[in-house]
């Protein structure tokens, strides 16, 4: 299993390369190093030659992908990209355009972002399979078309009505939660509590029918029926042996997931003032914050990676033929 962890982490090496890479020449066909400047420094600070001053100390005076005034390997080393990347790899953030340290900032929001994404997820998880495992046992009965229908319905909605409709309805009419804002503790549930129940009404449609299509499949195969014709129960059959074979494939899509919650939701922390990673990397598009960008685009890259990783190594826990081979 050793060889094969290190020979998918040799894998991801180039794949953050590239993902880098994109990253750079999306960024800087849309800003140019003097726009970013003009950003930063204000309308009243925009003289030229302030502007590459500001350019100097960031390293945003230096060629983009290829130094043709250097020399040698200099034309590939002294440039922006490579400068940069190689930061990156060694987890050096550096600083932000406006002069804050990113790592203390990702520190610092990563658990308001965890305080929604965590028991959105949990929650949300535990829902979906407890309703599909329900329809399943009701299959083919009024019960199950009814919901398959009101499933479709929730996945046809913008996730943007959810929020707005949320927000109206328990902050506005209701006055049950405070529309926006943050709190640390206790004084954080009131805050939390809309976003966490938007996320799991919201992500219910296409889990319950995904997770209803999986169950499904399973309770027609042979040692479902050989089961029942022991003389267990439906609902024995379908806890006991249904839910048990179903969790390889719903590990597929739950394990690659959990790292990816620390990065947190752009929309919603921005609707409901959270300050979390989401929200941090909607401010830095907006102020054309390339430190900020660049860093948070690398680290969720690394977290989908680490998560598709663990994937592969729970197949092996929940399934003793899978064999991970270096």
């Amino acid at each position: 299993m050793l060889a094969y962890i290190v020979r998918r982490l040799l894998f991801a090496i180039p794949i953050l390369i590239g993902v880098n890479l994109i990253t750079f020449a999306l960024f800087f066909m849309v800003n140019t190093p003097d726009d970013m400047a003009r950003a930063q420094l204000g309308a009243k600070q925009n003289t030229p030659s302030l502007i590459q001053a500001w350019k100097v100390s960031h390293g945003y005076d230096k060629p983009l992908f290829f130094n043709d005034k250097a020399d040698g390997l200099s034309k590939i080393s002294d440039t922006l990209f490579t400068q940069e990347s190689l930061k990156l790899f060694m987890f050096d953030f550096g600083e932000s355009d406006a002069g804050r340290q990113i790592s203390s900032d990702i520190l610092q929001r990563m658990v308001p972002s965890l305080s929604i994404a965590l028991p959105t997820f949990v929650v949300g998880l535990i829902t979906n399979i407890a309703l599909a495992l329900l329809i399943v046992l009701f299959r083919g009965s009024v019960l199950d078309s009814a919901t398959m229908v009101i499933a479709v319905a929730i996945m046809s909605i913008s996730g943007l009505f959810y929020i707005i409709a949320g927000q109206v309805l328990f902050s506005k009419m209701l006055h049950w939660v405070p529309i926006s804002g943050y709190a640390t503790g206790l004084e954080g549930i009131k805050f939390v509590i809309l976003p966490i129940l938007i996320g799991v009404v919201a992500g219910m449609g296409a889990g319950v029918r995904w997770y209803r299509s999986l169950f499904l499949e399973e309770i027609n195969k042979d040692y479902v029926r050989t089961a029942k014709a022991k003389g267990l129960s439906e609902i024995a059959v379908l806890f006991k042996h249904v839910l048990q074979n179903g969790l390889l494939p719903i590990l597929t899509g739950v394990v690659v997931v959990i790292p990816t919650l620390f990065m947190g939701s752009l929309i919603m922390e921005s609707f409901f003032g959270i300050p979390g990673l989401g929200s941090y990397t909607i401010d830095a598009i907006n102020s054309q914050d390339f430190g900020i960008v660049k860093a948070m685009v690398f680290l969720g890259s690394v977290l989908y990676i680490v998560g598709l990783i663990l994937t592969d190594i729970s197949y092996t826990f929940f399934d003793p033929r899978v064999r991970l081979n270096g």
